[in-house]
């Protein structure tokens, strides 16, 4: 469901050489013109085997200048739709949602942090979302429509404007790694998805349709003892918790005028949002303390704390009057020194760091090689 995706056309002025009898001078000038087109996703075929590993990135462009806290940036996947990739404990694997191959909607992948060993850990069917490791490295989180359907639930009309489904079929499910020993964890009408794990690995904390809106909620890594934290009118998801699991952090979207709150309630009836607008917040893990980060007024989503917690990473189209250029932000958890990071012209998102905070894994539309692709990107963190 959380996915952004803008298409890219890439122009290069080719080099001139200069001779004379005793000076060869050779000018070169690399110019990118990137135009954003289209806030979607477009499925492409998934490349094969050879081309996923680290050596691919030979003729990746995805360095760019202004970019001086990513180093090294490697290209981990290479086609088709690939997004939200999240670190294991330990750093050393990655688990991400790709729709690749023959599948025709999202399901979870893991890979080595190198790109390599990637396999398919969910069901195979119905559509999934939000995965996650288990601290201990031995189970996994997801989310899954598949006990309602086994086919892909129908996409959303985007006829009318840009939507998210909120599918009410979606449920919450644990695993072990290699995707055996499927539990469901949620069992309530209504969408459950957008889940993550406390470091310790007692918590979950989620998003829920359970009681009438989209509230934040957190429960046992059983499934028992739910607690809702958020109750304001409008969305609330995306959580994460910070290192040591004192605080969350989130995005929201809070109608305030009369129109506004027609508009969110008739959306919402539909079982649709419409991501236009959303603001970072933080909360204590008890749903205490609720405090606004942002007020850009953009579609800012997918925040993540540093290893520190004091500052906090995330994606926005802050920069981007048509709202279809996404960059990645860092900002101090009291709002202050909000800088950029990406200047990418079309999408970056879903950033995570290594648990050590050395590393950075993001997804991007950089390098694309077909209109709409979306790869997952591992870079070096430089302060």
């Amino acid at each position: 469901m959380r996915k952004f995706s803008i298409s890219l056309d890439l122009k290069l002025i080719v080099i001139k050489h200069l001779r004379s009898s005793t000076i060869k001078l050779f000018a070169t000038l690399f110019v990118c013109a990137l135009f954003a087109t289209t806030f979607s996703l477009a499925q492409n075929p998934a490349p094969s085997p050879a081309r996923q590993t680290a050596s691919s990135n030979d003729d990746c462009e995805c360095q760019l200048t202004p970019e001086r806290h990513l180093k090294n940036i490697r290209q981990l996947t290479f086609g088709g739709e690939n997004a939200e990739a999240y670190f294991s404990a330990d750093g050393g694997e990655l688990i991400f949602q790709s729709k690749r191959n023959s599948l025709l909607c999202d399901q979870i992948f893991t890979m080595r942090a190198d790109g390599s060993q990637t396999r398919m850990v969910s069901t195979g069917t119905g559509r999934t979302t939000c995965s996650y490791f288990f601290p201990n490295k031995r189970r996994i989180l997801f989310s899954s429509t598949h006990l309602a359907d086994k086919a892909c639930p129908p996409a959303p009309d985007h006829s009318r404007g840009y939507v998210w489904a909120i599918y009410p079929s979606y449920d919450i499910f644990a695993a072990n790694t290699d995707g055996s020993n499927v539990k469901r964890l949620t069992s309530t009408d209504g969408y459950d998805a957008e889940a993550t794990i406390s470091t310790d690995g007692r918590k979950i904390v989620f998003t829920s349709m359970r009681d009438g809106d989209l509230d934040i909620y957190t429960m046992n890594a059983s499934g028992r003892n739910v607690r809702r934290l958020t109750s304001e009118l409008g969305y609330d998801g995306g959580a994460f918790f910070s290192a040591d699991g004192k605080r969350i952090v989130y995005r929201a979207y809070h109608p305030r005028t009369p129109e506004q709150i027609k508009r969110y309630r008739e959306k919402l009836g539909e079982n649709l949002i419409e991501p236009n607008i959303f603001e970072i917040w933080t909360m204590n893990a008890d749903g205490s303390n609720k405090r606004q980060v942002t007020n850009l007024g953009a579609a800012s989503f997918a925040p993540y704390f540093f290893p520190d917690g004091r500052r906090i990473i995330f994606a926005s189209n802050k920069h981007d009057s048509k709202g279809r250029n996404f960059d990645l932000y860092i900002v101090n958890t009291d709002g202050t020194n909000l800088e950029r990071v990406t200047f990418n012209e079309t999408f970056d998102g879903f950033p995570m760091f290594s648990p050590d905070g050395k590393k950075l894994v993001f997804a991007s539309n950089r390098n694309q090689k077909a209109r709409g692709e979306t790869n997952v990107f591992i870079a070096d963190w430089v302060e």
